[in-house]
């Protein structure tokens, strides 16, 4: 298909443009997809009928690849609000609790870069502040792919995990909590005001393991919104510049996700977001001991295979969050 002449000249309205027909072309593949293998298996299950057993076979064969087809289409339906095809940003925090709630905060950054690279999601760091003995005691990275805010958006909030402690030479069970914020990266065109009296701009040296990984030089830099309270921090890139440009996308990001959870802050799902990260405010506990278990306390959705969810297994949590915030959505309308 040719491109309309100086298509090209503007490149970020063109990659935007691509970007939109990238998200239509794979709603479009996917119904395409189902409807195809929804006739192939009408068409296998009347050769059944008839006595076929090769077609049986088949037909039970192809089923639950159909089966998962429709769910993955039934997901893609509930993706209905305006910023769910966005990128998303997520930072992750360690609640209080030293080693512990550090170590859980790490366990969450590789259960949800695990998801995001088994879903073919491109993460990016942007920060990561480690733990004074183990873990992390935050993390900021960015997740690029169609839909990517709209199906993360269901980790916003409080996890808690339950577990014989690994520090604790008496082997006793602990309880520890870590906070997971998801915002759409924003675009340019939209308006999110930010005035420079608002905000104090601070150079630091990067920490971390130094080397390829982590840039060593003053580069990084930590930005504070002095109305809203939020901090956002960036020290992965090679310069000073480009870390204030990446902390600047986060921080108008986070002040468009503060600005939606305003307007919805009836709704118990973002309530969980503004309560202290500890007891009672949790949206999902992770139980490794005296059983293993996974339960969202929103949708009552569980898995009892704990180390395949922390793997990075949370289609199901994610479908079942989407199927609960739609219906909240219906009540409230």
């Amino acid at each position: 298909m040719e491109t309309l002449p100086g298509f090209w000249e503007d490149a970020d309205a063109a990659a935007k443009i691509q970007k939109e027909k990238s998200i239509l072309q794979e709603v479009t593949n996917k119904y395409d997809k189902v409807k195809e293998k929804f006739e192939e298996f009408e068409i296998l299950a009347e050769y059944a009928k008839e006595g076929d057993k090769d077609s049986l076979n088949e037909a039970l064969e192809l089923f639950p690849t159909l089966e998962s087809s429709l769910h993955d289409l039934e997901q893609q339906s509930l993706l209905s609000e305006e910023m769910d095809p966005n990128n998303a940003i997520v930072s992750i925090n360690a609640g209080a609790g030293g080693t512990e709630s550090c170590d859980w905060a790490s366990m969450l950054f590789r259960m949800l870069t695990r998801w995001c690279e088994a879903r073919g999601f491109k993460t990016q760091l942007l920060d990561v502040q480690d733990g004074d003995s183990a873990g992390i005691k935050s993390a900021t990275f960015t997740v690029s792919g169609n839909y990517a805010y709209g199906l993360m958006k269901s980790e916003s909030g409080i996890h808690r995990l339950v577990r014989i402690s690994p520090f604790d030479s008496n082997a006793r069970r602990h309880t520890s909590f870590a906070s997971v914020f998801v915002s759409p990266e924003v675009d340019e065109d939209i308006e999110i005001e930010i005035q420079d009296k608002d905000i104090r701009i601070d150079v630091y040296r990067s920490g971390g393991a130094g080397g390829q990984s982590v840039n060593t030089t003053d580069s990084a830099v930590r930005i504070t919104h002095h109305p809203s309270g939020i901090v956002v921090t960036c020290q992965n890139e090679r310069s000073q510049l480009q870390n204030k440009m990446q902390a600047m996308k986060v921080l108008r990001s986070r002040l468009y996700e503060k600005a939606l959870e305003e307007q919805r802050a009836q709704k118990a799902e973002e309530e969980a977001n503004k309560k202290e990260i500890g007891w009672g405010s949790q949206i999902r506990s992770y139980v490794l001991h005296p059983y293993k278990m996974v339960k969202d306390h929103r949708t009552n959705f569980e898995s009892g295979n704990a180390e395949k969810v922390l793997d990075g297994d949370l289609d199901g949590f994610m479908k079942s969050y989407l199927e609960w915030s739609t219906q909240s959505n219906s009540a409230e309308e």
